[in-house]
């Protein structure tokens, strides 16, 4: 296993991070912790040092699935947890979060603690000054109940850059990938600050596992799957301290192992190879959605996110048939919170939400015309 130093943290962290996210579940809708244990601690075993989790993952309880797996393990792992909380005048809310977080893990303390998906907006109104929320974190630390505070972030690559300056945080967890650059400056210049670099959606959310499609048949040949490709061409970038892969099988959590263990990064040939790909793809990612959910839920039970993961798959990755009868199924099915694109009643409340500024209510037009469409 590679190992990198996190920032001004000065912790060892695996390149390689589970992300607790996307654990197995039970009918229950609770962690299944007899697929999800084992799948940890074939991690832990495997050298992977690094697990990251938020208080509403896998409904509540992905937490309390990792202070479960932590049992025996916890003097070798980092743990990274995030509160929610911004207002300001919800302090006994802040703190409830932390203990909760704290109770579910199992744990004394929280080494790396994170504002949860931080914008420079969000920052200026809810966590800077004097009586901004970052004040419970420096209380927080100077009890000892957390190591090292940090965030995960939702925004531009300026906004990225301008968090950085502030010399508030000592590590950020941020989107990057194949397919979606944006950050990659401000992620250099992190690096150069000594804020470390967590990184997650390095196969964007699964959409790169998709081996259909014009940029897999570009890239083909170069390795033997799509996710290993994302997580290698993440990984090969210096400036990146740990790649976190949301891991829900134990066939996952092998493949990303056998990556992660690789010495070499990508070649001047492999790099290439993907460069004329992205190229090649350039006009086609238009709709790129990372999946963030930010968008979500819609008061009329329209699935944005699933929309417009449907239509990146039939037109970044020409997986047609998937795309076309997923999306035959919703409108077919007609579930509740989970409708289709004619569902939409052009509200607006979603847009303002959305970090890549997607003008959502258009897009969510021609999603519907390109995956109803007969060829």
């Amino acid at each position: 296993m590679q190992y990198r130093t996190l920032g001004s943290t000065g912790l060892k962290a695996s390149v390689l991070g589970f992300g607790a996210m996307r654990l197995p579940m039970t009918q229950e809708k609770q962690v299944d912790r007899e697929k999800a244990i084992p799948m940890m601690h074939r991690a832990f075993e495997a050298g992977v040092n690094y697990i990251d989790s938020a208080v509403g993952y896998c409904n509540d309880d992905s937490q309390r699935a990792i202070g479960d797996a932590l049992k025996g393990w916890r003097d070798k792992i980092i743990v990274s947890t995030k509160n929610h909380n911004y207002d300001k005048e919800d302090e006994k809310g802040w703190w409830k979060n932390l203990e909760d977080s704290l109770e579910r893990l199992q744990v004394e303390y929280i080494d790396i603690y994170n504002f949860h998906g931080i914008n420079w907006n969000t920052f200026t109104k809810n966590v800077d000054g004097p009586d901004g929320v970052y004040r419970h974190m420096l209380k927080a630390k100077d009890q000892g109940l957390i190591r090292h505070i940090c965030c995960s972030f939702h925004d531009s690559c300026e906004s990225l850059i301008k968090i950085v300056d502030t010399g508030m945080f000592e590590s950020v967890t941020c989107q990057y990938n194949l397919i979606d650059r944006s950050n990659e400056d401000g992620i250099a210049y992190a690096h150069e600050k000594n804020v470390g670099i967590v990184v997650m959606g390095p196969v964007a959310g699964g959409r790169l596992g998709e081996t259909s499609g014009e940029f897999a048949a570009e890239i083909r040949g170069i390795v033997g799957s799509m996710p290993e490709l994302a997580l290698r061409f993440v990984m090969s970038n210096p400036n990146v301290t740990v790649a976190l892969s949301g891991m829900s099988t134990m066939a996952h959590v092998e493949e990303n192992i056998a990556t992660a263990q690789r010495e070499e990064t990508l070649s001047d040939d492999e790099r290439a190879s993907i460069a004329k790909a992205l190229e090649q793809l350039k006009e086609m990612s238009d709709l790129y959605c990372t999946g963030c959910g930010y968008c979500m839920p819609c008061e009329q039970g329209v699935a944005i996110s699933e929309i417009f993961r449907l239509a990146n798959l039939y037109r970044v990755y020409g997986a047609k048939k998937t795309a076309r009868g997923h999306y035959e199924g919703m409108i077919k099915h007609n579930r509740e919170n989970h409708l289709p694109a004619t569902a939409c009643v052009e509200c607006g409340e979603c847009e303002p939400k959305c970090p890549q500024n997607i003008k959502i209510m258009e897009q969510l037009k021609q999603a519907h015309e390109l995956l109803t469409a007969k060829e």
